[in-house]
């Protein structure tokens, strides 16, 4: 058996969320009204600077769920290449390359998220990654019924998730490893034996301090703009903006000193 790399989506390989530039590509193709986009973007602000809840979870699950319903599978596809344009300019050079690493080392490296598991998947395929793992929803005749199919891919649902993956994959789950930058990823991060804090909220910061896991920074100045770039969202929906793509660099990397 052999480990993986489980990287969290959000604020982890990417900088921001990915349900930004998931509600703007609907808005834009009619699947979501500009109400609608502006509640649900608030949303995810409130649900993010308040933490989590059982409560707070059932919630945001359904609220996921309920925006799919009656949807028809092929028309969420067809939003790929306006999410992902959104997405790729800001993913992190940095944890792209340690991927990268993972695998040439012999680690599969998949992405994690409590976003749908067709979007992770399909990153993940961009990217040049082993696979997306993500909230998997139930279709019929080709139409999402607002159903879960599987585990809700946050908290102990990502953990449960991972789980699930190693058992079908072979996958040594203590010579794994996982990224992520926030204390709700704690069940995913104890259950590998390589956890790292990437970015890591207050909490998170707590935990790696007093267990020993490595800590990775390197977006001081985007957590600190963080609040307003969301509110700014907000404020912008559908707004077009431009981002600066990042270019990947050349050189030894972090992990090379890791065992092989």
């Amino acid at each position: 058996m052999t480990g993986a790399a489980f990287f969290d989506l959000d604020k982890t390989l990417m900088e921001g969320s990915s349900a930004v530039h998931f509600g703007r590509a609907a808005y834009k193709q009619g699947l979501l009204s500009r109400r609608q986009l502006a509640k649900d973007l608030w949303a995810n602000v409130q649900f993010r600077l308040r933490g989590s809840t059982d409560e707070g979870i059932e919630q945001l699950r359904r609220r996921i769920l309920d925006s799919i319903a009656g949807v028809r599978v092929i028309d969420l596809a067809r939003l790929t290449p306006e999410v992902l344009s959104g997405i790729l300019p800001r993913v992190y050079p940095q944890m792209l390359e340690r991927a990268y690493e993972h695998q040439d080392a012999g680690r599969p490296a998949f992405i994690v998220t409590a976003a749908s598991e067709e979007m992770a998947g399909m990153l993940a395929h961009v990217l040049q990654l082993d696979g997306g793992i993500g909230m998997r929803s139930e279709k019929r005749d080709g139409v999402y019924t607002g159903r879960p199919a599987g585990p809700f891919t946050y908290r102990e649902g990502k953990a449960e998730a991972i789980r699930e993956v190693a058992a079908e994959r072979g996958i040594d789950l203590t010579a794994s490893y996982a990224y992520s930058d926030s204390e709700s990823d704690l069940p995913m991060l104890r259950a590998v034996g390589h956890p790292v804090a990437v970015n890591p909220d207050a909490e998170l910061l707590r935990v790696a301090r007093e267990e020993g896991w490595e800590i990775v920074h390197f977006d001081k100045l985007g957590r600190r703009l963080r609040v307003v770039a969301a509110l700014g969202a907000v404020a912008l929906v559908g707004g077009g903006g431009g981002y600066v793509a990042a270019r990947l660099p050349r050189r030894e990397g972090p992990l090379a000193r890791l065992r092989r």
